[in-house]
């Protein structure tokens, strides 16, 4: 089981890797457009307002993410198993004026202490995860008390990227190729999450780690894609937040 699992993470890493220059470019120019605003409204509904939080960005990518958080005055930690991307992450965290820390890193497999911070958020990383139950316990293991876990993703695993019908020309599901439309079909195909309904499966995953409280947003595309265009997400999201125990 531990050998397959690192037998698909270096095949995951090889698939961002050689998507890691476009996607920065892609990402930059999302943090420069109005999406941007979007995604802070829809963070900044689960979170405290009071004060400066700790955040871990799990599987950050090219740091869109990290760096709104950071220009909104957290103190971010973005972390992610492709080295590629963790350079790119750096680059736009240093173009962007603002400080992150990044490390290359595991999501399931945190070097961090427990009860660390005080939010972990990710965005379209779990189905890309071997083991994304093992993830969400890390992930809370490292929350602090009625801390907040923050993820935005979507049923991938019943969608086939090498549908491109309707989306402009410039979108990614055609400038990266046939190749790499391929490869991920054949990632989605070996991971046991792409087999599971979700976010249900998530809520089951959650529930079974004691998180008592947590709320499902299946309308978020809706308000962050209003129209089809370069940064447009076919594959409808969804918002799982969890709250952590204070007990």
């Amino acid at each position: 089981m531990e050998q397959q699992s690192k037998k698909e993470k270096t095949r995951i890493v090889s698939y961002w890797t050689k998507r890691s220059e476009d996607f920065f470019l892609l990402k930059k120019e999302e943090l420069h457009s109005e999406l941007a605003d979007r995604w802070m409204t829809e963070i900044s509904k689960y979170i405290p307002k009071d004060k400066p939080l700790n955040v871990l960005d799990v599987g950050c990518g090219a740091g869109l993410f990290s760096v709104m958080l950071a220009q909104h005055g957290h103190k971010v930690t973005g972390i992610d198993l492709t080295p590629d991307m963790i350079a790119c992450a750096r680059r736009m965290a240093a173009e962007e004026g603002v400080s992150c820390h990044f490390e290359i890193m595991d999501a399931e497999q945190l070097i961090f202490k427990d009860e660390t911070f005080d939010l972990v958020i990710s965005r379209n990383l779990t189905w890309t995860l071997p083991n994304a139950a093992i993830a969400y316990q890390e992930w809370l293991r490292v929350l602090k008390k009625e801390g907040v876990l923050l993820n935005f993703d979507a049923d991938y695993g019943k969608s086939d990227c090498r549908e491109t019908k309707g989306l402009p020309a410039k979108h990614a599901h055609h400038t990266i190729g046939k190749e790499m439309n391929e490869e991920c079909e054949k990632i989605k195909e070996m991971l046991y999450i792409s087999h599971f309904r979700r976010p249900a499966w998530d809520m089951d995953v959650l529930l079974s780690l004691g998180v008592e409280h947590f709320t499902v947003d299946a309308g978020i595309s809706e308000r962050i894609y209003t129209k089809i265009d370069e940064f447009y997400n076919p594959d409808p999201m969804f918002l799982l937040c969890g709250k952590k125990s204070c007990e």
